[in-house]
């Protein structure tokens, strides 16, 4: 088994008893720190910064030379699958990401080919490089988007505010969309493998886009696809279990059906308490959250006790992961991050004895 230093973010994903609850962010290599700012400037772009294996390890461990987190998460972007299906991934100072080309028809997504993690070797390189680079200091998270949170991107060409163009398809072309959730499924399998394979010890599937869909809708495109992908994971490596944790935003509506896709946690956003999380999920599952992420923007005091108020609402024993319920936004000072983490180790433990 690989010595990790500290193993307790992979044990409480795994429900396993720990002396504390684990802490790490989403997004913790971010626009919020100084450092990643002057990184990214010197690398001369986002997607230049995250083809670069050494940069992308320095930005990684940016964030664990300051805060005393549990886990480090690989710097990369949720659309480098559909980058390297072609499409021509972009970055648009204040737009966010775009797509040159767009998927609107079936003879779009029969062009498409299906990823292998090969097509990706410059992720596998950077999850190579910061695995050597922690040197078993914390364990390393490796992710991807899901396949409707890509499709979302695909087919509207970049963000959007109503989804339209994609729910267009979903409603009068159903089994185009299906085609192409299939064909993102098969590389997002491909892609967390070779991740896994290159060292990362659990993985995180983003959909952040999946709590616009009716629980129907959302059973149909998106977790049926999620769990196809968990089914296909290597869930073992170098000894340890390969934890995978889901992540939908603003999922508390299909909390249920999300355990029992057979991911070992859950990610939470801040719009349902932790204690009806475990109430709806029986336990089954691993949780992750849920602070919001604008909390960070209030006083330390307020910090302070927003942080205790999601420690108890999860309550006493094994199976929480302390984490925002969204991603670190570029505004808060890192300090107020530190006074976050530094919350979660002084106060957690009365919740393990």
């Amino acid at each position: 088994m690989t010595h990790l230093e500290n193993d307790i973010f992979l044990r409480a994903l795994l429900r396993q008893p720990v002396e504390r609850t684990p802490v790490w962010v989403m997004r913790q290599a971010g626009r919020y720190l100084p450092e990643y700012r002057a990184s990214r400037e010197n690398a001369g772009s986002f997607m230049d910064l995250c083809r670069n294996a050494d940069l992308a390890c320095e930005v990684t461990l940016q964030p664990l030379a300051r805060f005393d987190l549990d886990a480090a998460i690989l710097f990369s972007d949720i659309l480098t699958i559909p980058d390297a299906m072609g499409l021509g991934l972009y970055f648009e100072t204040g737009e966010g990401p775009k797509f040159k080309h767009t998927i609107r028809s079936r003879a779009d997504v029969d062009a498409l080919p299906v990823v292998s993690s090969g097509d990706l070797d410059y992720v596998m390189s950077a999850v190579r490089t910061i695995r050597g680079a922690l040197a078993g200091r914390v364990p390393l998270i490796g992710f991807s988007g899901s396949p409707w949170t890509l499709a979302t991107y695909m087919v509207e060409g970049g963000s959007s505010k109503d989804f339209g163009t994609i729910k267009r398809m979903m409603f009068s072309e159903p089994d185009v969309l299906h085609a192409l959730l299939e064909k993102l499924a098969d590389s997002v399998i491909s892609y967390l493998n070779g991740q896994i394979d290159a060292g990362a010890q659990a993985v995180q599937i983003f959909d952040t886009w999946g709590g616009i869909l009716s629980p129907t809708d959302y059973a149909a495109f998106s977790l049926q696809y999620m769990k196809r992908i968990v089914a296909g994971l290597k869930r073992e490596n170098e000894g340890r279990q390969i934890p995978v944790i889901l992540f939908t935003k603003n999922a508390q509506f299909n909390l249920e059906k999300m355990a029992e896709s057979g991911a070992d946690a859950l990610g939470v956003d801040w719009t349902v308490d932790l204690n009806k999380a475990r109430e709806l999920v029986q336990d089954k599952v691993a949780l992750q959250g849920n602070l919001d992420p604008s909390v960070l923007l209030g006083s330390k005091a307020t910090i302070r006790s927003r942080v205790a108020a999601v420690l108890e609402s999860y309550g006493q024993g094994p199976g929480h992961v302390f984490n925002l319920g969204h991603g670190i936004t570029p505004a808060v000072d890192p300090d107020h991050l530190k006074v976050m983490v530094d919350t979660v180790h002084e106060l957690s433990p009365a919740y393990h004895k």
